[in-house]
């Protein structure tokens, strides 16, 4: 897309694909699982509990999300998202591996 026939693009009209980036290191891995699951499941993070290199040279990435506020807090029902990247940090899948009490202790 050009303005007034410049040949300049405009601000902000570069597609997806190209805005995208490969993932450098675990930092940035973590940091584009938690914004496309956000996006999806519209859940407040609570963090990255894990993050691991997959076998084709994506990313693994688990991040703990807060699914039902209760109170008091120590009663909120919170989930562990396991976040597939590939290479390119797209989204290839997730799923729910996990759902606990925030009070629960780990098993």
């Amino acid at each position: 897309m050009t303005e007034s026939g410049t040949g300049e693009r405009r601000k902000g009209s570069a597609s997806s694909a190209t805005r995208r980036r490969t993932v450098r290191g675990a930092g940035g891995a973590a940091r584009s699982a938690a914004e496309a699951l956000t996006e999806l499941i519209g859940h407040p993070l609570e963090g990255v509990s894990a993050v691991c290199r997959g076998e084709d040279g994506g990313w693994v990435v688990d991040i703990d999300v807060l699914e039902l506020a209760r109170i008091p807090d120590t009663t909120s029902l919170l989930a562990t998202y396991q976040v597939e990247l590939d290479q390119g940090s797209e989204l290839r899948q997730y799923r729910r591996i996990a759902r606990y009490r925030r009070g629960a202790q780990d098993q």
